[in-house]
């Protein structure tokens, strides 16, 4: 069997470019959901003084993460914001006062065990770095470590235009490699692989090196088809197995973690410092110099892109994230959150969509769908509101990666309309649920 997938330009003209620290900007707003799971809740008040690393929403819930001052200053209100997904979120503005002084509790945690450690990464505010976004506690608490036979890094980066966590693999790679030393002394993990594509040259390379002195650690090259760093498709080409319909890569005994979120993970059990910054690629046909910027948490795109130097051309789209995945944001007052890897500015040239026509019965869609989906068949039962179609043709597993979208030579828009029946169907089993919780109470 073999993962399909398309050729996109990979388009990473940052890769050489090690990341810039930015100034702290005048002010931050920092919002409580930048987490897959339930909002965090705001634990400071208008006027408070705040510092670098300090606490200012607690995680409310199991699947939820705390959230930390990204500079220090004055809190300067209590807002909400209106995600570009739609939800209304309560963010936290600071004014900073540009010291970045740190919070006075800033100190590496002490670990000693699983529990520890796995409180330790609770506490550090961990997210999946690549985009996703899920609490980094959750998925490394597992229950049951015998269930765990491998942890899979992902460092494909298979997004055009991002090259974060590749500058994280040439920069902090020993910091990668602490990270691994912790997961095989606190989850007992004997099987480390480390997935990059083959075009990451210079990464291939360095972690290569490193992984020549540490046990149990393969560097294994992938080819540069995206989306190679989707969690399934990475699983498939990394161990061969592939994940059951409604289930997690821990049914096939594999953790996949971002290679970023893992450097993080060492560096905070090194410094206790939690996740304040981000390192984040500024590109696109409209960006004037592209490069690799350290950015505060909460610093509008705007002043992000102002302080990587501008733009050369009015902006047509904002994204964060790349052009494959990446989400729209209506406003450059829109901050940077804690999985943005990467803000991507298009001209009107790029950004203008070409003219849908027809469906002409091609079937690139399933020809290159890496879950072998069919696009054109759910697009059909979604338009004819045929819930039980989008169940038999399995829509849920759709990972919204974009290639049948992508390689429609009718420019037909397929991802969003999967990921609108992805909704129907979630709204449809629940429908069915709670009508059989009912009958059977009857």
């Amino acid at each position: 069997m073999k993962i399909h997938g398309i050729k996109v330009a990979h388009l990473k003209h940052t890769a050489d470019c090690a990341p810039v620290r930015m100034a702290p900007p005048p002010t931050v707003t920092i919002p409580m959901a930048m987490h897959i799971g339930k909002m965090s809740k705001i634990c400071v008040k208008r006027g408070d003084e705040v510092k670098v690393g300090q606490l200012i929403g607690e995680a409310d819930g199991f699947v939820s993460s705390p959230i930390h001052s990204s500079v220090s200053g004055k809190v300067l209100k209590l807002d909400e914001v209106i995600a570009p997904y739609g939800m209304h979120v309560p963010t936290v503005v600071i004014e900073s006062d540009g010291a970045r002084t740190p919070a006075e509790d800033i100190v590496p945690p002490e670990v000693s065990d699983f529990d520890s450690f796995i409180a330790a990464i609770r506490k550090s505010g961990a997210v999946g770095l690549g985009g996703a976004g899920f609490p980094t506690f959750v998925k490394l608490g597992v229950k049951d470590l015998s269930k765990v036979e491998a942890v899979i890094i992902n460092a494909a980066e298979c997004e055009p235009y991002i090259t974060s966590d590749t500058r994280t693999m040439l920069d902090k790679g020993e910091y990668v490699f602490k990270g691994i030393e912790a997961l095989k002394k606190y989850l007992g993990v004997k099987r480390i692989i480390i997935g990059i594509e083959s075009n990451k040259k210079q990464a291939i390379v360095k972690m290569r090196a490193l992984a020549a002195e540490t046990d149990g650690v393969e560097v294994k090259v992938l080819p540069s088809v995206y989306p190679q760093g989707g969690e399934k498709v990475l699983i498939y080409n990394c161990v061969k197995r592939i994940v059951p319909r409604g289930g997690l890569p821990l049914d096939v005994g594999v953790i996949v973690l971002n290679v970023t979120t893992l450097a993080f993970i060492a560096e905070y059990l090194e410094t206790g410092m939690p996740l304040v910054e981000k390192v984040v690629t500024v590109d696109g046909s409209a960006v004037r110099e592209p490069k690799n910027m350290i950015v505060p948490i909460g610093t509008s795109i705007g002043d992000l892109i102002e302080a990587a130097g501008g733009l050369k051309s009015e902006p047509a789209k904002v994204l964060y994230g790349g052009p494959m995945m990446g989400i729209a944001v209506p406003s450059l007052d829109d901050p940077i959150l804690k999985n943005t890897n990467a803000v991507v500015v298009m001209d009107e040239r790029e950004a203008t969509l070409k003219k849908t026509t027809p469906c002409i019965g091609c079937g690139e869609c399933i020809n290159h769908c890496p879950l072998r989906l069919e696009p054109r068949e759910i697009a059909r039962a979604y338009a004819l509101g045929d819930d039980e179609a989008l169940d038999k043709l399995c829509v849920d597993l759709c990972m919204e990666c974009g290639c049948c979208s992508f390689i429609c030579p009718a420019n037909r828009p397929l991802v969003q309309t999967n990921k609108l029946a992805k909704g129907r169907l979630r709204e449809y089993k629940a429908a069915q649920k709670a009508l059989a919780e009912k009958e059977g109470k009857g």
